[in-house]
């Protein structure tokens, strides 16, 4: 018979360290999407979440709750939703890191979904806090990329896709971080996952992979996927172990302290009641993104007779809305939109122009 492991101090069996995949990606680049995908293909692998969110509403952790129960329960998904994941590592990551690790049985494989804003090297460094790096380890990270953002010259490096995207763009008109953060997630990058193939010519996406690939490290793999369409055994399973490969990944905040903010970002919620004409609700989010130059909505609305809860996430000028399951007998049917754009956003002037078309009581 062989013989019996030995206890741990913390009363646990002897493991290896949990494998944990970094998620990344701009705003809209369908990071839910992707782990909603996981989720449903996981194949009985247990999974936690932690999902760093950017906004008041948890969304995108209603998004992915019930996607697979057997997989990843309701309580193995972790909101932080206290700023970004990059610049509270000690006040929320690492605890919550130390809570699930803690777990009697805890995950065979943790997934971390970070906002659009995240840097991920400062995230992948924390895996050498003490308590952290005998225990867990960064399994890749995979950043997630709008391959029809970047056909457009929205992120592009290239002098002359920039310049006439800025001519293009007035948000792109003054010294922004877009660029850097595009650079700092391809940069820390394990694996890039070019997604929205699908909007894209096939002449262009071998151009967008040109492009991505001269922002990545030697090796590193490019996917293509639409709609987040990835097979899992492709995105867990790298064995990167990127924290102890941090010098090849090099970041604009090297030497600084790690010091960075991202003041120029703000997010508001407006919310009301159920909404009676679904059409004009759409024809007013277009008008006010292009009037504002808004860069993400994304929520649930409550949609009059309908029974499912509607799902409404903007990029720019694309709006998608899908039923994802039905309201809750417990749920208040009410509609909460995350509006996130650059600083400077007219709340007020948003939210006067979506008050007509939420229902009662928005705010």
């Amino acid at each position: 018979m062989p013989r019996r492991a030995k206890s741990t101090a913390r009363g646990r069996l002897p493991l290896s360290k949990v494998p944990t995949t970094v998620i990344t990606g701009f705003l809209g680049a369908g990071k839910t999407t992707l782990i909603r995908h996981l989720l449903q293909n996981a194949h009985g692998r247990r999974l936690a979440l932690i999902i760093n969110e950017f906004g008041d509403v948890g969304v995108d952790g209603e998004l992915v709750k019930g996607c697979n129960e057997d997989s990843c329960p309701e309580d193995d998904i972790v909101e932080l939703a206290n700023g970004c994941i990059c610049c509270t590592v000690a006040d929320d990551f690492l605890p919550t890191m130390m809570k699930l690790l803690d777990r009697p049985n805890p995950p065979e494989h943790i997934i971390i979904e970070t906002s659009g804003l995240a840097l991920p090297k400062p995230l992948v460094k924390a895996f050498q806090w003490p308590d952290i790096r005998t225990r867990a380890t960064v399994d890749g990270v995979v950043a997630l990329i709008d391959a029809d953002a970047v056909a457009a010259g929205r992120f592009a490096t290239d002098e002359a896709a920039l310049a006439a995207a800025r001519a293009a763009d007035p948000m792109l008109d003054h010294e922004s971080p877009l660029e850097e953060l595009f650079e700092e997630q391809l940069g820390c990058a394990d694996m890039v996952v070019l997604n929205k193939t699908d909007l894209v010519e096939a002449g262009e996406v071998e151009r967008v992979e040109r492009i991505v690939a001269s922002e990545t490290r030697p090796g590193v793999k490019i996917i293509r996927a639409n709609h987040g369409a990835v097979d899992i055994a492709a995105l867990l399973g790298i064995v990167a172990a990127a924290e102890d490969d941090l010098d090849s990944r090099k970041s604009h905040i090297d030497g600084l302290d790690e010091d960075h903010d991202h003041d120029d970002f703000e997010s508001f919620v407006a919310a009301g009641g159920e909404v009676t004409d679904l059409d004009a609700l759409l024809e007013r989010l277009g008008a006010l993104i292009t009037q504002h130059d808004v860069l993400r909505i994304k929520g649930m609305v409550a949609v009059a007779g309908k029974p499912g809860r509607l799902v409404v996430q903007a990029v720019g000028p694309r709006i998608q809305h899908f039923y994802d399951r039905a309201w809750a007998p417990s749920e208040e049917r009410r509609t909460q939109l995350v509006v996130i754009g650059q600083k400077g956003l007219d709340r007020q002037a948003i939210k006067s122009g979506l008050a007509l078309v939420l229902g009662a009581s928005a705010a």
